[in-house]
């Protein structure tokens, strides 16, 4: 396990702790989905290909990268930039685009987890850990239904239920009030740049999954989370702690 090379005193003082204190501890684990549970990026592009194809808007995968993190609405206004649309047009095409997504989603099972999701979250069950998924997508429960987890998470959310989409720290506040703790009892595992600072605006603990220029805020940077036990990370952390 490898700590952020970008660990900053920022990063340290945004938990609000003290030399005199004792660092809280973390009873709670908040996942985002796509790209942290399973990786629906494909099934994002290509609904988006369509319809960027359908209305002749320019777009690529590079574009798709872009909208990382980022809710249906902002994607969709993102990727139409300067053009100028109806709130009735983009309304339709936000249906649209979803329409497309939920079919794509329908052969999902639990095959579409990613490589060592399973395996923490039986780990955080037995050690009565809680936890949440905090999801930019609205189709969060659905997916979550086809992956067969939802006996391992407590709270189910995503920015619909909030003010603010990432990176402002709604979704994941809210997620920790659904828990019932206070966000610096969380530890986040996040796979976008709007949402590792989100977690960090939130005041929660942050584990970054993929490459340092994405996520390198984050508290602690991994790959993904193939190989990864519970009990490493609480050692990882008690060492940033100290």
């Amino acid at each position: 396990m490898t700590k952020s090379s970008n660990l900053t005193q920022d990063n340290r003082s945004s938990l609000d702790f003290t030399e005199e204190s004792t660092p809280p501890q973390i009873r709670g684990v908040i996942f985002d989905m796509d790209g942290v549970i399973t990786d629906t990026i494909e099934y994002h592009y290509q609904t988006w290909q369509q319809l960027a194809d359908e209305e002749g808007i320019p777009f690529n995968r590079e574009a798709n990268e872009a909208l990382r993190g980022l809710s249906r609405r902002d994607s969709l206004l993102k990727i139409l930039g300067s053009r100028s649309c109806s709130e009735a047009k983009i309304q339709e095409m936000l249906d649209r685009k979803n329409r497309y997504y939920l079919e794509f989603i329908q052969n999902m099972n639990s095959d579409r987890l990613l490589p060592g999701v399973e395996k923490l979250l039986n780990e955080l069950r037995a050690a009565n850990i809680k936890t949440g998924i905090a999801s930019a997508s609205q189709n969060v429960h659905r997916v979550v239904e086809r992956l067969g987890i939802g006996d391992r998470i407590d709270v189910i959310t995503n920015v619909y239920n909030v003010n603010r989409p990432k990176p402002a720290p709604d979704v994941f506040v809210y997620a920790a009030e659904e828990l019932g703790l206070l966000p610096k009892e969380c530890l986040v595992f996040e796979d976008a740049e709007s949402g590792v600072e989100a977690a960090l605006a939130a005041r929660m603990w942050v584990v970054g999954l993929g490459p340092g220029d994405r996520v390198g805020q984050a508290h602690i940077v991994l790959p993904n989370l193939q190989g990864v036990h519970w009990s490493d990370l609480l050692l990882a952390i008690q060492s940033l702690q100290g």
